[in-house]
């Protein structure tokens, strides 16, 4: 209906009212004012009231008093700029009866002149049933869209009664177990839980809560399955139970990651003999027993001769390939209740237990020593290599693991000095050969102060691209007078006489300095891996030192990336934590360098905040030919990835290796097939070829 002019109350006044009369919606007109001037019998049947009782009241009584201010203040507004408004326009009304319950309604409005004043004619639909039935439409499509959700979701969700009966499972839950789900409806869910009652106690006493927990689920077949499931109450509105929701979701991966990274943290990944944990939890066992009985315990210590010559002229795959065939030979030497462990790289123990006398260990061990120089097999290649031993006895080399692995440790390097595939056993006066030590040490800062120490990068490659991505800085020593001192030796001894601080802060300014030239004269963003030691990390200063190389160096921090062992998880945790979360709170990423030689478990990994693991180059060297090795860099790579780490795999020697981990998905790489640790200058020369 039109705005209309209305000049006379005969005629028209009665035909308007018969017009309003006639119309099927409750129709009212008010004033200015607000008063209500003319209803229908629509109206009086919507609101209760007499066409005469409207016809004395103001429109705001027919609203519930909460949105009678407001609605003052709108028709006001209304009357100072009068507009038609359509059906359905505006916001959510509601009506207020005569018996005080309220109305959803929907209002059109028409400006309407009446004896020269503006008054506004007001049309009203009850709209109850068309909410009811909005409602219903809105509650069947979430029933579809629930239904449509539960059926896709890819963990297994059983709905159950409040005595544990099946009312229903999603498609996820049959792949899962094996069952229909006709077989499944109708069922106790208990009988699902391998060696778990049905019952979840803890769920009475809390409503809103979910319980999970590890259970084994009973497959058709009669297999049982590894699930991670959460259980939660199904309540009705007014909190009655009315069941159970079970969700659930196969750990059979994990589990076998997890028993990995428990064998991991007692066992060597290449030799899978007992490591420095195991060896120092059963030496600590043989000692007591040895107390309890009167026996004796003796330590040896073996180390390979020259091994270093076989990984350099032969490669890493032969030198490990020889260290597994020695662990097996030592394996054939011990007796039943002695001891074989790994301490890593050529280093052995061998543990001899019940010993009588060190007659009996000279006997032992000169067998073992003879045993050793047997010609081994190595993928076609012949060697012969003997061994150089220490060895401890208790209780007169000391009373404890760690002393008797430090004394057995002494006498080994004096048999490596004098004559090697020899042993020694400790003597006290042996102590003084740790002044090489010193000497090493003292020749090292002089090296520091004289610039014989430089820095060498070995270049780290994108698998997936095969473009350069990154360096790790390796510090080398060359003497003014030309010989070249190993790391294996003078870091060492940097470590033990506390010069690794100097040491490790010399390298890390000047590998962020090279690395930024490196990256301006090649044209990518190098990252750069730098080594840390646990006593550098134990060093007050040092966080200080790690702030103050990159501020001067320039090198942005989330270029960086420090390499740390596994043992430092073994010294006082949550200080390590917090360091950890400091570094990567400047932007620096954390990396676990050699990866599975040391105190390896899967707590540690989801305890410490860890960006990269490198896989140790042992497992890299047969990934090709060797199953468990394969299966070991497999797990490494799904774990990490699990855990949102990124892998490098170290060691990398050949182009078949290379294409195993990138097959694998392991996302960089590192080693000879790529680059032998460079100056700066041949690096990028290599990068520009």
């Amino acid at each position: 209906m039109g705005s209309e002019l209305i000049d006379r109350a005969g005629d028209e006044s009665t035909m308007l009212r018969q017009i309003i009369e006639a119309t099927p919606n409750a129709m009212l007109m008010i004033d200015p004012r607000g008063r209500i001037t003319l209803v229908n019998t629509q109206t009086e049947a919507l609101f209760g009231y007499t066409r005469d009782e409207m016809l004395a009241m103001g429109i705001e009584e027919l609203i519930p008093e909460r949105f009678r201010e407001p609605h003052r203040s709108y028709r006001e507004g209304f009357f100072t700029r009068p507009a038609r408004r359509e059906m359905g326009a505006g916001r959510e009304l509601f009506g207020r009866r005569r018996d005080g319950s309220e109305v959803p309604v929907e209002i059109g409005l028409n400006p309407i002149q009446v004896h020269d004043e503006q008054h506004v004619l007001a049309s009203v639909i009850d709209i109850t049933e068309r909410l009811m039935v909005q409602a219903i439409e809105t509650a069947k499509h979430a029933d579809r869209m629930r239904r449509s959700i539960l059926d896709n979701l890819p963990f297994s969700i059983i709905a159950s009664d409040p005595d544990g009966t099946i009312v229903t499972a999603n498609p996820a839950a049959e792949r899962l177990l094996g069952f229909d789900r006709d077989e499944l409806v109708g069922s106790p869910i208990g009988a699902l839980r391998e060696g778990v009652g049905g019952d979840m106690p803890l769920l009475a006493t809390r409503p809103n809560a979910v319980d999970e927990r590890e259970v084994d689920y009973c497959r058709k077949d009669g297999s049982t399955i590894p699930v991670n499931e959460a259980i939660s109450l199904i309540a009705s509105e007014d909190a009655e139970v009315t069941g159970f929701l079970s969700v659930a979701y196969d750990i059979t991966q994990r589990r076998h990651a997890e028993e990995f990274i428990r064998h991991m943290a007692h066992y060597d990944f290449l030799t899978d003999l007992p490591n420095r944990t195991k060896l120092f939890e059963r030496l600590d066992y043989d000692l007591r027993l040895a107390v309890r009985h009167g026996r004796g315990v003796a330590v040896a210590l073996i180390d390979v001769d020259h091994f270093k010559r076989v990984n350099d002229s032969l490669g890493h795959h032969i030198g490990d390939e020889l260290l597994v065939k020695l662990s097996e030979r030592l394996r054939e030497h011990a007796g039943p209740d002695d001891l074989v462990a790994r301490l890593g790289g050529d280093e052995f123990v061998l543990v001899l237990t019940g010993i009588d006398g060190e007659e009996q260990v000279q006997q032992r061990v000169t067998a073992l020593l003879a045993a050793i120089p047997e010609p081994i097999d190595c993928s076609g290649h012949e060697l012969i290599v003997t061994a150089s031993v220490g060895v401890a006895m208790f209780p007169l080399a000391g009373s404890d693991p760690t002393t008797l692995l430090k004394h057995a440790d002494t006498a080994m390097y004096q048999a490596k000095t004098s004559s090697r595939n020899t042993y020694r056993s400790f003597e006290f006066s042996m102590l003084d050969a740790t002044n090489d030590k010193l000497a090493m040490a003292a020749g090292l800062r002089h090296a520091l102060d004289r610039d014989e120490i430089s820095v060498s990068y070995q270049t780290q490659v994108d698998l997936q691209s095969g473009e350069l991505v990154g360096v790790e800085a390796l510090a080398r020593w060359r003497t003014s007078d030309g010989r070249d001192i190993t790391p294996d030796r003078f870091i060492p001894a940097a470590e033990d006489n506390g010069l690794i601080i100097r040491l490790g802060e010399w390298v890390l300014r000047q590998a962020c300095v090279d690395t930024l030239t490196m990256s301006e004269q090649i044209g990518i963003p190098l990252k750069l891996a730098v080594n840390v030691s646990p006593r550098q990390l134990n060093d007050s200063s040092w966080l200080d030192v790690l702030r103050g190389a990159l501020r001067d160096s320039g090198l942005p921090p989330e270029r960086l990336e420090l390499e740390i062992t596994e043992g430092i998880f073994m010294e006082n945790p949550a200080e390590v934590i917090e360091l950890m979360r400091t570094v990567r709170s400047l932007g620096v990423a954390i990396v676990i360098d050699d990866f599975g030689t040391g105190f390896s478990s899967l707590a540690y990994l989801t305890r410490f905040p860890i960006d990269k693991i490198k896989i140790d180059r042992s497992f890299i060297s047969d990934v090709v030919e060797d199953a468990s090795d394969a299966a070991i860099v497999n797990a490494i790579i799904v774990m990490a990835h699990t855990l949102g780490m990124t892998v490098v795999g170290e060691g990398v020697e050949t182009d078949a290796q290379e294409a195993y981990l990138r097959d694998r998905g392991c996302d960089e790489a590192q080693g000879f097939r790529y680059s032998h640790a460079l100056p700066p200058l041949e690096v990028v020369a290599a990068a520009m070829r």
